[in-house]
């Protein structure tokens, strides 16, 4: 059995938030996922909110505290990640920005992530397609086919969640897992030239 991790964003403001609550569903519903895939999964969460501050430092000095670089690793060097912001003014949260603003560019190529966002009303549906989903393009993760977006009506449901939102977290957790059961445990950076042919067998046969 492997064993991947799974780091989890969550960039609500409250205690608690229904942003964190579905960074929870979505993180409970792909371990399973794995789980039944062979693999097992430890998890580690970011919460933005905590980190507030020290992202504003960093921005004006270009300089990770000791806080910022632990959540910066666990994110970077996770075998994939699910991210879920808050909606604020049509997009995703400036908190939320911030903080994959601070990565390097490159630190989430070919990352699986999977696109979660909140809301007060469905109107906001479409903030994974027209926001978030470009974001995670110029950053080259690998964004799961189907991003969960939950408006306040959707907690009304049996156990706390409607049965439509109950049924798109289970797909998007099973695409999650696929994607990360598909690919190396970890992530290492590949040496361009651990596989060149010496001289003498670019020889052989002439």
């Amino acid at each position: 059995m492997t064993t991947r991790t799974l780091a989890v964003v969550s960039a609500g403001l409250s205690t608690p938030s229904s942003t964190r609550l579905l960074a929870d569903r979505l993180t409970t519903a792909t371990v399973a996922a794995l789980r039944e895939r062979g693999d097992d999964a430890t998890v580690e969460v970011v919460e933005l909110r905590m980190l507030a501050r020290d992202l504003a430092d960093d921005l004006v000095t270009g300089f990770a505290n000791e806080s910022l670089r632990a959540a910066i690793d666990t994110v970077v060097g996770a075998d994939g990640l699910i991210a879920v912001t808050p909606v604020f003014s049509a997009s995703y949260s400036g908190l939320f920005k911030t903080f994959f603003d601070v990565l390097d560019k490159d630190s989430l190529t070919g990352t699986p992530v999977l696109l979660g966002a909140t809301a007060g009303t469905a109107r906001h549906s479409l903030v994974i397609e027209h926001a978030m989903r470009p974001l995670f393009a110029y950053l080259r993760a690998i964004p799961a086919p189907t991003g969960v977006f939950a408006a306040s009506e959707d907690w009304a449901g049996a156990g706390g969640v409607d049965a439509e939102l109950g049924r798109r977290i289970d797909r998007a957790a099973g695409e999650l897992a696929d994607l990360v059961a598909g690919r190396p445990s970890a992530k290492r950076p590949v040496d361009p030239f651990a596989d060149v042919a010496s001289f003498e067998e670019l020889l052989r046969g002439h």
